[in-house]
């Protein structure tokens, strides 16, 4: 079976699944079809299958000729019926790994993909999961899933991995094809069989000793950032009460050829990595009866921040003999990073559903994301940028590039900068 396979990943014969055409699965989806291999691309969403079907692109990180072109040539096609997995000779799966209300690890869609394949498989498949989770979820969580289902056993009759996604949405230099990839099989077949099918589209594999130190990987690569900038975050706050410019700080601090990597201030975390990964690691540390005490002390202080964020955004009214309660706030982004179109967990939302509580009359503008739904149910629509002359505050929370930041200085009453879009001294502004 080893070698049946391997001879079509060698002779592009081979059929990739990819379960989940979201951020992470559409680009390489379209990644593996420009390589000319034959991908089935499954949905759960009927409307997201017809758009690929259409050569409708509603991803950031892929172009439109590049969805167009490999769905014209037929080596792309996504489906909502899972049952064609039997036709697939790989399973990846690319699919959402949120929290609950309790901050656990929400595990319905891994279980269901690994249901789905398990369900449809046939011998000789390999099967990779990439979406972010904890250490031992493949071994732990998904092989009895799989072996359960399809009454194959692992090692004889399929092949189990975990490759962990890199997407960062936005970044002009790294994409799917150009970013290292991390790669740990359950044995030395997987590990030949999924490193042979992940160099047909990944210029750069970085294979580890089993799966489970790959998802320590990610974790690793997130919550070192979830630290970082809940430390600089805190140190802005502080550096506030003391009239400290604490980009200046850190400006001046990268001066330093070794020993420091400048991390940046801002309103909080968004994305769906860096806020829910720790969690995932609390979540399994929990099991070996281990206490995350720094990575969960970094998390409570990004947890805190949409409440310092209102705190700073009611000082600035008050310096202006306004009450936050009954005055109209514009934000302005509610993407989670500059120049997309991604808006989960960002920071921006959690702040206006404070700003609500406290009476603010919030709406916002963005001119990447048309409409947004708070963590407590509230419904926006992006305003003309025009509604910044009748704000009584505009709140700066995603720096676009394509926001007229001469014009928001010159017409707005008052500007609360979370982000460094405004130059230090400018008269009707407050910086984080």
């Amino acid at each position: 079976m080893k070698n049946a396979i391997l001879k079509k990943i060698e002779e592009n014969t081979v059929v990739v699944g990819v379960i989940g055409l979201g951020y992470v699965g559409l680009p390489l989806a379209v990644t593996f079809a420009r390589q000319g291999l034959n991908v089935l691309g499954f949905e759960k969403s009927q409307e997201k299958a017809d758009k690929v079907n259409r050569g409708e692109n509603y991803i950031g990180d892929i172009t439109d000729e590049d969805l167009r072109s490999v769905v014209e040539t037929k080596t792309l096609l996504a489906t909502t019926d899972f049952s064609r997995i039997k036709e697939c000779d790989a399973a990846i799966i690319c699919v959402p790994t949120p929290l609950d209300k309790f901050k656990k690890p929400d595990m319905r869609f891994i279980e269901a993909s690994c249901r789905d394949i398990g369900r449809f498989m046939t011998k000789g498949t390999f099967v990779s999961l990439e979406s972010t989770t904890y250490p031992t979820t493949t071994e732990d969580f998904m092989l009895p899933i799989l072996e359960e289902e399809s009454g194959l056993s692992h090692g004889k009759d399929f092949w189990l991995a975990f490759s962990p996604e890199r997407v960062d949405p936005g970044n002009e230099d790294y994409k799917t094809d150009n970013t290292p990839k991390v790669f740990g099989a359950l044995d030395e077949d997987g590990k030949e069989v999924g490193l042979a099918l992940y160099r047909k589209a990944i210029k750069h594999l970085y294979p580890v000793s089993s799966p489970r130190v790959a998802e320590m990987v990610k974790i690793l690569e997130n919550t070192y950032r979830l630290v970082n900038i809940s430390l600089v975050n805190e140190l802005a706050l502080l550096s506030g009460k003391m009239d400290i410019d604490i980009w200046e700080v850190i400006d001046a601090a990268k001066s330093k050829p070794y020993g420091f990597q400048a991390f940046y201030p801002g309103p909080g975390i968004g994305g769906h990595c860096i806020p829910l990964d720790p969690f995932y690691l609390e979540h399994i540390a929990k099991k070996y009866d281990f206490d995350l005490t720094m990575i969960h002390t970094a998390g409570h202080i990004d947890t805190l921040m949409a409440h310092r964020m209102t705190i700073k955004i009611t000082s600035a009214l008050n310096q202006h003999k306004k009450a936050l309660n009954g005055s109209k706030i514009l934000f302005l982004g509610v993407a989670y990073k500059p120049n997309i179109d991604d808006a989960r967990e960002s920071p921006a939302l959690k702040i206006m559903d404070e700003v609500v509580k406290k009476g603010g009359v919030v709406s916002y503008h963005d001119p990447f994301v048309a409409q947004a739904k708070t963590p407590d149910g509230n419904d926006f629509e992006s305003v003309s940028f025009e509604h910044i002359k009748e704000a009584d505050a505009v709140v700066v929370t995603t720096k676009h590039k394509n926001v007229d930041m001469i014009k928001v200085i010159q017409e707005s009453k008052l500007i609360v900068d979370l982000c460094n879009s405004v130059e230090t001294g400018t008269s009707s502004a407050f910086k984080l």
